[in-house]
Parts: C-alpha cells; sequence; structure tokens
C-alpha cells in the first residue's frame, strides 16, 4: 500500500471516530479551551489593569528625573528651599498629596496640592483649566479642579461645591474646573499647594517634590550624593521605583490567579489523555491493520499525536477567543481588581496581546500533547498481531501499572515543598503540587488492582451476587482500564478539595482573627477612608468622658517607607501592655517578657511580613526613620496581620507621640460601662460639637463586611474550582461512556450465557460507583496533602501570613456525594445504550 493510501486511511479513521463520537471530541477541546480561556483573560484583565495603573502612577510625575520623598507619608518643607539652591536642579516642583475623605461616602479623592508655575514644566497636565474669564483660580484658595472621573463620581460639575473632610471639620470648596488629560478612571483633583496645605492641616508639610535635571547631569550619581546630603528620614527615588513597587505589591495576586487558572489546563491534559487512551485502545485492531498494511511505527505515533495536536490547537483557538470575550466583559462590568484591590481609581480596557495569546496557545496545545502522548506510545509499540486479537485492552495499559515513576514524583513533590520561595514567589510549592497529582494519578492503576483484588478476595464467594461478582471481578482483572476513569474524578475532586480546604482555612482564621482584634464594643472614626480624618486632643478627650463609656483606646496609622522599591510599611500606634501585649495583639508565637525589654529602645511588634520582607526577628535591635530622625526600636513580638501583606508595625501611643511629636488619632475603640445601651453611647456621642462628622461601627458590622470583602476577593477561586469540578465531571462522563462502548462485545458475550441487560446495567452502576468511591478516597488523601502544601507553603510564601487548618467536611461530603450519584447515573446511561444493541452483533467477530 502506498503513502498516499496510508494517509486517506488515516484521515477516515481519525474522521470515522469524530463522527462516530463528536461529544467526547468536543468535551476534550472545551477542556483544553476552558482552561486557555481562563488563563488568557485573567492575564489580560491583570495586565491591563496593571499597566493603566502604572500610566496613571506616571503622569502624576510627569517628566520628573528624581523624586525626593520621606519616609513618612510628609516632611518638613524646607527640604525644599535646599534643593532649589542646587544648580544641577533646572526645576523643583513641591507636591502636598492628600487622600482626602467625603463626608456619606466610601473612598476617598486624591488631592494633589501643586505649585502651578513650577509644575507647569514637569507634570503640565496636573494642571487645572479654569473658565476663560476666572484665569487666577488656580491659585484661589478655595479652588479645586476634577478630572472627569472624579466629577462623575462626585456627582458635580463647574461651578459646584464639594465637601470633604479635613479631621472633624468639613472643608468646602469650589470646582473652578477640570484635568482635561486625566486618564479614564483616574479620581483625582488638584488645588493650590498653599491653599491644600492650609485646608487641610498640612502647613509647612509636603508629600514629594518632583526634579528635573539639566542636561548632561549624570542621574545615578547626582541621586547618590543627594541622598548623602540630605536629612535623615528622606530617600531619593526615580519615577520607576513607582511601577516597581506597584508590580511587587500586585505580583503574588496576579501569579496566584494565573496557577488557579492552570489547574482547568491541567484537568483539561488529562482529559484528553482518557479520551485518547480510550480511543486508541478501542480502535486498536484497526490500528494493528495500518500497521500490517505498511504504516510505520512512526506515523502512528504521528497519526495519536496529530489528534491531540488538533483538539489542542482547535482548543487553545476557542479559549484565546473566549478569554479575550471574558476579559473584555469582566473589566467593563468589575473592573480591574478582580477583588484584590491592588489598581483603585482606574478604568482599564481590554487589549489583545500577541505574545500573551502565542504563550497561551502553545500551554493549551503543549497540555493536549502531554494528554496523549502515553496513547500515541502505547500505539506505535504495539505488535501487530497480539493487538489484532480481542481482549488485549488492559495488556496495553500495562506500562501504566508500574509504580516506580509515581513514587518518584510523589518524593520530589515532598522534597520541593520544603524548599524557600523564588523571587518571593512560592515556584516550588506549585512544582511540588504538580508533581503530587500527577504521581498521585499515576499510581491509581496499581492502587485500583490492590484495592479491588482485596475486594474481591474479600467479598466474592459462592453465594454472592452475581452482579456484585461481576463488578469486582472486572475491576480486580482489568484495573488499567478502570484507572483511567478513576484518575479523572481523582484529579478533579483532589483538585476541589484542596482549594476548598484552602478557602476554608483562610476564612476561618481570618473570622477568628477579627474576633480577636475587633475586642472593643464600639468603633468611632471621622472618616470611613482617606487619610485627613482624625481627632485632636480636646475631641480625644470628649469621646473618652462620654456618658456609658468606660474605656477609650485610640489609634494612630501612618505609613513608613522603610525600602523604595517596596510598598510602604503600616506604622500604627496604639495603647499596648508591654506585660500582656496579647491582650490587643493577635500574637503569633511568645513575646518578649516585658522584664526583658531594653530601656534604650522603643519596643516594636512586627506583622510575620516583616519577617519575610525586611528580616526583622523577635529580641533584635533595627533602626526606623521616625520624624526626621533615626530611632532605636527593639522587635518584642510577631503579630498576624490579614490586612496588610506589604508588613505592619505596631508601637505604644505614648513612644509614637514623644518620638514624633504627633498627637492626633484616627478611630476609637470603645469599651462601655456594664448596663449602657450601644444606642444610647451613639446618641450621646452624636451631641458633641463635632458629632455630625463621626462615624460609628459595631464589631458584628465590621465582621460582616470584612468577610464580604473576603469572599469578593475569592470569587475567582470559587469560579476556577467550581470549573475544575465540572470539567472532572464532563471527563467522568466521557470516560465511563466510551469504556462502555468498547465493553460491546463483553455484553453481548455476557448475554448469551444468560446475563440479564438489567443486570448488565446494575454491574455498571455498581462499577462506577466502586471506582468514584476509591478516586473520592484517594482523592481526599491527595487534595488534603495539596492542601496543606497551599495553607503551609503557598501562602505564606506568597502573601507573608500564616493561618489555621480548618476541614469544610459538610462541602465536601456534599461534592463527593453528587460526584458519585453522577458517575453511577452516568455509568448507567451508557450502559443502557452499549446492551440496547443486538448480542449477536456485538461478538460476531469472534466466531
Amino acid at each position: 500500500m502506498n503513502r498516499g493510501s496510508i494517509a486517506q486511511l488515516r484521515r477516515w479513521l481519525t474522521a470515522g471516530e469524530w463522527r462516530a463520537h463528536p461529544v467526547r471530541a468536543l468535551v476534550a477541546a472545551a477542556a483544553i479551551a476552558l482552561g486557555v480561556a481562563l488563563g488568557f483573560a485573567i492575564h489580560l484583565i491583570n495586565a491591563a489593569a496593571f499597566n493603566e495603573f502604572s500610566a496613571a502612577v506616571k503622569s502624576l510625575s510627569g517628566q520628573a528625573d528624581l523624586q525626593v520623598r520621606g519616609t513618612q507619608s510628609t516632611f518638613d518643607e524646607s527640604v525644599y528651599a535646599m534643593l532649589e539652591q542646587r544648580k544641577e536642579i533646572v526645576v523643583a516642583s513641591p507636591v502636598i498629596e492628600v487622600d482626602a475623605a467625603v463626608p456619606g461616602r466610601q473612598g476617598s479623592l486624591k488631592i494633589l496640592g501643586i505649585d502651578v508655575f513650577q509644575a507647569g514644566f514637569i507634570a503640565p497636565d496636573l494642571v487645572g483649566v479654569p473658565a476663560e474669564d476666572r484665569a487666577f483660580d488656580t491659585l484661589a484658595d478655595d479652588a479645586i479642579f476634577l478630572s472627569p472621573a472624579a466629577m462623575e463620581w462626585l456627582q458635580a460639575k463647574q461651578g459646584d461645591r464639594v465637601q470633604l473632610r479635613a479631621g472633624t471639620q468639613t472643608v468646602g470648596l469650589r470646582v473652578a474646573g477640570g484635568l482635561m488629560r486625566a486618564r479614564a478612571g483616574q479620581r483625582i483633583a488638584v488645588m493650590d499647594i498653599g491653599a491644600a496645605q492650609w485646608r487641610f492641616n498640612r502647613v509647612g508639610r509636603l508629600s514629594h517634590i518632583e526634579l528635573k535635571l539639566a542636561p548632561g547631569i549624570d542621574r545615578g550619581a547626582f541621586r547618590a550624593a543627594l541622598e548623602k546630603e540630605l536629612p535623615a528620614g528622606m530617600i531619593v527615588t526615580e519615577t520607576e521605583a513607582q511601577e516597581a513597587r506597584t508590580a511587587n505589591m500586585s505580583r503574588a495576586y496576579r501569579v496566584n490567579l494565573n496557577m488557579l487558572a492552570l489547574v482547568a489546563l491541567f484537568t483539561g491534559a488529562f482529559l484528553v489523555f482518557s479520551t485518547q487512551a480510550l480511543s486508541v485502545l478501542r480502535r486498536r485492531s484497526q490500528l494493528a491493520l495500518l500497521r500490517v498494511s505498511g504504516m510505520t511505527r512512526r506515523e502512528v505515533l504521528a497519526h495519536i499525536l496529530g489528534e491531540g495536536a488538533f483538539l489542542g490547537i482547535a482548543g487553545s483557538l476557542a479559549g484565546i477567543a473566549g478569554g479575550y470575550a471574558i476579559a473584555a466583559a469582566a473589566l467593563r462590568l468589575f473592573g480591574g481588581d478582580l477583588g484584590g484591590g491592588y489598581f483603585p481609581g482606574v478604568q482599564p480596557s481590554a487589549q489583545f496581546s500577541l505574545p500573551a495569546a502565542i504563550t497561551f496557545f502553545l500551554l493549551g496545545t503543549t497540555a493536549a500533547l502531554l494528554g496523549c502522548a502515553a496513547p500515541a506510545w502505547e500505539a506505535a509499540r504495539a505488535r501487530p498481531a497480539q493487538a489484532l486479537k480481542s481482549g488485549s485492552e488492559d495488556i496495553a495499559l500495562s506500562r501504566l501499572a508500574s509504580p516506580w515513576p509515581s513514587l518518584a514524583c510523589l518524593a520530589a513533590g515532598g522534597a520541593m515543598s520544603q524548599l524557600p520561595p523564588v523571587f518571593e514567589l512560592p515556584v516550588f510549592g506549585y512544582l511540588s503540587i504538580a508533581l503530587l497529582l500527577i504521581g498521585g494519578i499515576g499510581l491509581m492503576p496499581r492502587m485500583a488492582a490492590l484495592v479491588f483484588s482485596f475486594l474481591s478476595r474479600v467479598l466474592i464467594h459462592p453465594r454472592s451476587n452475581a452482579v456484585t461478582a461481576l463488578a469486582l471481578g472486572r475491576l480486580a482483572n482489568a484495573p488499567n482500564q478502570a484507572s483511567i476513569a478513576l484518575g479523572g474524578v481523582l484529579s478533579s475532586f483532589s483538585l476541589m478539595v484542596a482549594m476548598a480546604i484552602m478557602v476554608a482555612s483562610f476564612r476561618v482564621s481570618v473570622d477568628d482573627w477579627l474576633s480577636q482584634v475587633l475586642a472593643a464594643d464600639l468603633y468611632v472614626r471621622s472618616a470611613a477612608g482617606g487619610n485627613t480624618g482624625a481627632f485632636a486632643p480636646a475631641e480625644q478627650k470628649a469621646i473618652a468622658t462620654a456618658p456609658g463609656v468606660a474605656r477609650a483606646d485610640f489609634l494612630r496609622v501612618s505609613q513608613l517607607t522603610l525600602d523604595p522599591a517596596r510598598p510602604p510599611v503600616a506604622l500604627l500606634a496604639r495603647t499596648i501592655d508591654t506585660a500582656d501585649p496579647g491582650r490587643i495583639l493577635p500574637l503569633v508565637g511568645e513575646p518578649v517578657p516585658a522584664a526583658n525589654l531594653p530601656a534604650d529602645a522603643v519596643p516594636v511588634w512586627i506583622s510575620e511580613a516583616m519577617t519575610d520582607l525586611y528580616g526583622f526577628h523577635p529580641g533584635d535591635r533595627y533602626k526606623l526613620p521616625l520624624a526626621g530622625q533615626t530611632r532605636d526600636v527593639f522587635v518584642a513580638g510577631v503579630w498576624r496581620d490579614y490586612v496588610r501583606q506589604s508588613g505592619a508595625l505596631q508601637m505604644r501611643l505614648s513612644d509614637y507621640r514623644q518620638l514624633t511629636g504627633d498627637v492626633e488619632v484616627n478611630d476609637a475603640a470603645l469599651w462601655l460601662h456594664a448596663g449602657s445601651a450601644t444606642s444610647q453611647v451613639i446618641e450621646s456621642l452624636r451631641r458633641l460639637p463635632f458629632g455630625d462628622a463621626l462615624e460609628f461601627s459595631e464589631p458584628a458590622e465590621i465582621r460582616a463586611i470584612s468577610l464580604r470583602i473576603f469572599d469578593r476577593s475569592f470569587a475567582v477561586t470559587y469560579l476556577l474550582e467550581a470549573v475544575a469540578m465540572v470539567i472532572g465531571l464532563f471527563g467522568v462522563a466521557a470516560t465511563f461512556s466510551a469504556q462502555t462502548l468498547a465493553r460491546a462485545k463483553e455484553f453481548g458475550m455476557l448475554r448469551h450465557v444468560g446475563v440479564m441487560r438489567r443486570q448488565i446495567l446494575a454491574m455498571l452502576a455498581a462499577e462506577g460507583s466502586l471506582l468514584t468511591v476509591l478516586g473520592i478516597a484517594v482523592g481526599f488523601l491527595l487534595g488534603s496533602a495539596i492542601s496543606l502544601i497551599l495553607v503551609f507553603v503557598v501562602n505564606p510564601q506568597s502573601f507573608h501570613w500564616t493561618m489555621q487548618l480548618h476541614m469544610p467536611w459538610g462541602m465536601i461530603a456534599a461534592v463527593g456525594g453528587v460526584l458519585l450519584v453522577s458517575a453511577a447515573l452516568t455509568a448507567l446511561a451508557s450502559g443502557r445504550y452499549a446492551v440496547s444493541g443486538d448480542a449477536v452483533r456485538a461478538v460476531r467477530e469472534d466466531w
């Protein structure tokens, strides 16, 4: 037979297979498409949000070469006078940055106070556009210029007045014009720097100074020299450092989402494997006939790989198109945060990325090729004489029964779980999970043989039910075919269990953490967002002595930059008892005893992230830049913080005030007298002169809001968990259907010897149930092991916090029950089709 005839036979073989069983091919391609679509969509969403956020941040710095800022949020403006005298600096543009709270609204309005004459040379886009007859509004003390997004958010137009919060007072400003070149979704406002300092109690303070250097100045050398001359607590950065901070802040979140999306692709690859493996087994005699007709092993290998590649190509192309559509819809409906909250104030749009599309196309195609590699290798190595005989199907899969490669994968996975992160990402943690999955699935043939052989010896005896004996006999003597269906159950259920345990553990840990940190009866603040809400000492005294208040603890929150390439660290000052810090702080481990605290250093308590990111450890001394000076601090303990993954420090409020001279606070936690009703205390506080500016929250309300934010943040995880489960169910259905059809001759022979049709159906339902029970049992063990890596390796290495393990037994049992019933019904439905034909026709070729 010539090559043309062989090629035509190959086309007929493929076309006939897909015409006869189109649903299985479509399900396999759809699984690849779904994995590619989710991964591509998440990449596009995060890339669009990150790029737009970076562009918005860059627009604020304009064409500046360097930026001078303090380690705290503001610094003394005398630094500006010093910089103006440097001949290397052409323009120095001072900026005061305020996140102004808006009464009655969640969120804040970012206000930039600028020197219009200096800013025009560096960031002209920030200069407001006043009305034609009021050109000097850019210098007016009551004028503010809003971006289009800010106008829409505040529902204001030119000429209107907007109300903002400064401490407990309300500041009314006139909308004098707009910022025409602000990026879409960028919610910012601009006003004169002197007016901003005065209106928001920042007189004599600056947030940063933008520098434009003279031509020919070596930026790096000048930056190094300037850092040495500036006072303590000042840093000099390039504008690119802001983009690096954003990238570092959101990188772990973005990588984790992409890894979760690849879970669906992994499951799709296994679905391709099961589809192709069963297809090859069913066509074993046809492929052997082609070998006899002159087709070489290499051509058989290429033929089967070509079928898998076609599924991968079709699925990947559909996935890329679907991923772009999902990204565009998600960005339009939900914005670019995906629940993470890393990219506020931007309105990104989906931009098709050819490199990313090629990457995910190759990922999808490679997954399909890997899925069909083992069936293709078996088809190429099969001996034609043996393959032409019926009943050799399970022998063809005997190579899968070798446990050593799988055991090696499990051992390597366990070892990798103990390795440290790479560039602060849990690379080895993800590799460990992949190896555990591959090793667990690879052990299924040996596991099935051992379990079902044991059950057949124990349960089959002369008085056994015929259906039970047939089902156990089949599973015990053909474990390799059974393991294909078993692997589908295992892969989907283990991944579902792992993610369910991880999310439940995190949620329960957050709930317990909230119960500890929300110990007061009532919480009071003057603004729900921003950094302009504060209580002065007289207002603090009025709150603490209000009727019904037994005790008041105050909190001051500020920011501290320890590394220009990282987001600022939160600095929290509150009342802390050094003898018993665990009464206020959710400590991790034992704190340093009060008797061991040094007298010449300020005690601080660090969050877990500070250990990973900055190398802080209990019992050590460090220097912190505070209020323009370097202060000695002593780490007295570590506490758990589920809010700030970039790190946080806590110190006593008295120490903070002594070191910085800052006497204002942001929040008040109130403990009430026994018998005092919360509503009565709120009413008495509202009668204070500044009572209209107060906002009240009870612990239950804060907990409910926090858990709602948690659920929104993990919405994508819930979606991917559901997707993995659906793909697994499709895989179980396709696998049972294909196996049942491939066993038509077996069923025909059983009918010949007197087995009734309903008994065959019962046998199939029993097989499906037994396989699924074993898959669920092993999947639970494997999923639990993977969840340990997610909880104790991936999450700490990604987000720098720990959590307690919690098992969602109800959810796992419910999903396991659904999977068990679905598998039994699928096997039963497939069996009804397989036994509906003529029994004689089914075994005719063996006569």
